[in-house]
């Protein structure tokens, strides 16, 4: 007689748990359950202004934020690293946000410099960040500024994005003058949907950044 196979109990498969997806940004935090003062200003009032200003006549042709842009040069960083590193600490504290090391693209031999030198810092900042950046930068940081009287309405592009330069971090009331290793400047670019200047310089008016008349 054919003897009987013989009960073999099977092992359950193991399956590799799917990757999770990284975070998207603000989510995963305290900073998901927070809806930024500025974020409902434009929805309730810079879009009905600019919708009547311009004559749009559908919502999706508003302009709004898309980026801001926070970029530090430290070439004095060459001689002392220590000073690039006080800078990247102090963009973190301001923007919420890790910043990114920037290194050179060529070597200067003039400048001492070699080809991925560490040279600055940069962070980009989007959605909540961003507006609750912006809002702090127009209705703290600006006005600290001395002897402020605006900026100027002449640094956009051409496509409605603009460029702003300032000569120290101290105007950021998270920095301490105490603890700072260096007075260095950064610019900070705010990057929009707009196509004009005009629609440009529209938007960041109706959100509070205060031009020279």
């Amino acid at each position: 007689m054919a003897k009987e196979p013989k009960n073999r109990t099977s092992k359950p498969t193991d399956r590799k748990s799917p990757k999770k997806e990284a975070p998207q940004l603000d989510q995963g935090s305290n900073e998901s359950n927070f809806r930024p003062r500025l974020r409902d200003m434009y929805e309730q009032q810079v879009v009905p202004a600019l919708m009547k200003e311009f004559g749009y006549k559908n919502i999706m042709q508003v302009p709004k934020l898309e980026r801001v842009v926070l970029n530090v040069g430290m070439g004095e960083a060459i001689q002392n690293v220590k000073l690039l590193e006080s800078a990247v600490a102090e963009l973190g504290l301001i923007t919420g946000q890790k910043p990114v090391v920037t290194r050179a693209k060529k070597a200067i031999a003039g400048f001492k410099l070699r080809q991925g030198l560490p040279i600055g810092a940069k962070v980009t900042l989007r959605s909540r960040r961003m507006y609750e950046f912006f809002d702090r930068l127009v209705t703290l940081a600006l006005p600290r500024i001395r002897d402020f009287r605006g900026i100027s309405p002449k640094a956009f592009d051409g496509r409605g994005n603009y460029t702003l330069g300032l000569k120290e971090q101290l105007i950021f009331p998270e920095i301490k003058y105490d603890e700072v290793a260096s007075i260095h400047g950064m610019d900070i670019s705010v990057v929009t949907t707009a196509k004009t200047n005009d629609e440009g310089k529209a938007l960041l008016k109706h959100l509070g950044m205060p031009f020279r008349t």
